[in-house]
């Protein structure tokens, strides 16, 4: 892949995430945090159809529902609803989803412009995959209405919360969790740091991959075995009629079987011009790191190792993986 493919590869990288019965989609380099859905702050009036404010990393940021923007109806939230944690050349402010898919490289011909778009229109094209169309949201376009002071609603968007015990609880926990980090603090100058990770877990480890090897992340596929190759190789996957050889990540890296799963999360990767699939536990959170809270992790599959909120990760050498000759792929 030459440089300007990539280059535009990674513009069009997508998380896509789910909310009611529809999908939308934020470009990857806008999204700073995925997490479970915390306890928010209610001051006494909230403007512009912001449903609580989240304290994140020394910011008090704002916390919106999309749906108040597209008029549609607001179903309650509950424990299971994720938070993304996005940010703009200004501002970062949450965004409320049902949950997140995955990471997808959009191909520019299957983008549609919606017509007639309006400065207040926070969806401006659509993009077609697997016969579903997914609404891509202008996160600058929310930027500006947050600016404005006249959009405010009255609804009661407390009422939209869970009250039993063990959703509030949880939600409070996870707000303490927040509150509580030390190793990874944003300032406005490190918004446009390179060093952002997809992170991930084998048994109850906790390891991550820069995103830059990244062309996709999915929660679950279907794998078919291949007779005849190594052990590590779990098989392989069709994407979008693409063959791809899956890895699996344990027995390659000789890691011992703790968790058995029916769910099959993958991370593609694309380096040196091979593209695979990691097979993996379970898929975690994007988040950003500097160079200067790693230590070098020696030769091999392993490249640095730092601690992000208090849990220590392993950074994959991927150029080393990926260039292991006993990794086997076969032209489909």
């Amino acid at each position: 892949m030459n440089n300007n493919n990539y280059i535009e590869q990674k513009k069009n990288t997508h998380l896509y995430f789910q909310i009611g019965d529809s999908k939308y989609a934020i470009n990857s380099a806008n999204v700073l945090e995925i997490m479970k859905l915390p306890a928010l702050d209610y001051p006494q009036k909230l403007p512009n159809n912001i449903v609580g404010l989240l304290k994140y990393n020394n910011f008090v940021i704002n916390v919106i529902d999309i749906r108040f923007y597209l008029n549609i109806d607001i179903t309650p939230y509950n424990a299971r609803n994720e938070l993304l944690i996005v940010k703009t050349d200004e501002v970062i402010f949450g965004i409320i989803t049902d949950k997140v898919i995955g990471i997808l490289p959009f191909d520019t011909a299957l983008i549609d412009a919606i017509p007639f778009v309006d400065n207040k229109m926070i969806i401006d094209s659509l993009y077609k995959y697997n016969q579903e169309t997914i609404f891509i949201i202008n996160i600058y376009t929310i930027e500006n209405l947050l600016k404005e002071h006249n959009l405010g609603t009255d609804y009661d968007v407390q009422s939209l919360f869970p009250t039993d015990k063990a959703s509030v609880d949880i939600m409070k926990k996870r707000t303490r969790a927040i509150e509580d980090k030390t190793s990874f603090k944003i300032a406005s100058e490190d918004l446009y740091s390179q060093n952002k990770y997809i992170s991930f877990n084998l048994n109850n480890d906790s390891y991550c991959i820069e995103l830059d090897y990244v062309t996709e992340a999915l929660k679950d596929t279907t794998i078919t075995n291949v007779p005849g190759t190594p052990d590590f190789i779990e098989g392989i996957m069709n994407l979008r009629g693409d063959y791809i050889t899956v890895l699996n990540l344990k027995k390659f890296l000789n890691i011992p079987e703790s968790q058995n799963s029916t769910r099959k999360p993958v991370i593609i990767i694309k380096c040196n011009e091979l593209k695979l699939a990691l097979l993996i536990d379970k898929i975690n959170e994007l988040f950003e790191c500097k160079d200067s809270n790693m230590f070098d992790a020696g030769e091999g599959y392993f490249s640095s190792e730092f601690i992000y909120n208090g849990i220590p990760y392993t950074i994959l050498n991927i150029d080393k993986i990926s260039s292991d000759k006993k990794i086997i792929v076969t032209d489909m």
